[in-house]
């Protein structure tokens, strides 16, 4: 079969009839909507796990921290007892008249751990001679001393601590709590509106 140069080859036609060619385009119309049905499945899908994904970046972060946090606080309570043994250590050998070098000996190590506590949040509870506050002390007794003000911090049993500006440990003291009829001289009258 020779080509005769110059002439091109036309494109054959489809003989369809008009049912043929209508049944030929309602599948093809079909077909096109499957598939657009399965793209806008697939896009729903993507579009769910990428925001999953996201949210999973966002999570882990916080889980994480949360969790160091968690360890680090439990670590923290951990070696608070220590601390309180070597207060009463010094307190001890104070009041046993012991070598001054031994008491300077577990001064410095009391210090120590309170400086390295300190360089990772940890700061003590101010109690002695302030106002009784229940959200970072922790009433064991009360005592009465006219001498000072209602609800006074006394005493401080044991320290209290926070790290990161969160209790970990309220400080345990002694507050002066008067009798009511001294109590209600020092604090300033309210008038009450009862009729209000």
């Amino acid at each position: 079969m020779s080509r005769t140069p110059g002439k091109k080859k036309e494109p054959q036609q489809a003989n369809l009839s008009g049912d043929a060619a209508d049944k030929k385009i309602a599948e093809l119309e079909e077909q096109l909507k499957t598939i657009t049905d399965e793209k806008q499945d697939l896009f729903e899908k993507f579009q769910r796990v990428s925001a999953d994904y996201i949210n999973y970046q966002k999570r882990t972060p916080r889980q994480i921290a949360d969790s160091v946090a968690y360890e680090k606080k439990a670590i923290i309570r951990s070696i608070l007892p220590t601390l309180d043994n070597l207060v009463h250590a010094i307190a001890g050998a104070r009041e046993h008249n012991a070598d001054e070098s031994v008491v300077k000996g577990i001064e410095m190590v009391h210090d120590h751990m309170l400086d390295a506590l300190k360089a990772h949040g940890v700061k003590r509870i101010v109690a002695l001679g302030e106002q009784f506050d229940p959200v970072v002390h922790e009433a064991v007794m009360q005592r009465s001393e006219e001498d000072k003000p209602d609800n006074y911090v006394l005493e401080e049993y044991q320290n209290g601590y926070m790290l990161n500006d969160r209790v970990i440990r309220p400080a345990k003291v002694i507050v002066n709590k008067l009798p009511q009829k001294e109590a209600q001289e020092q604090t300033p009258d309210r008038q009450v509106d009862l009729e209000a």
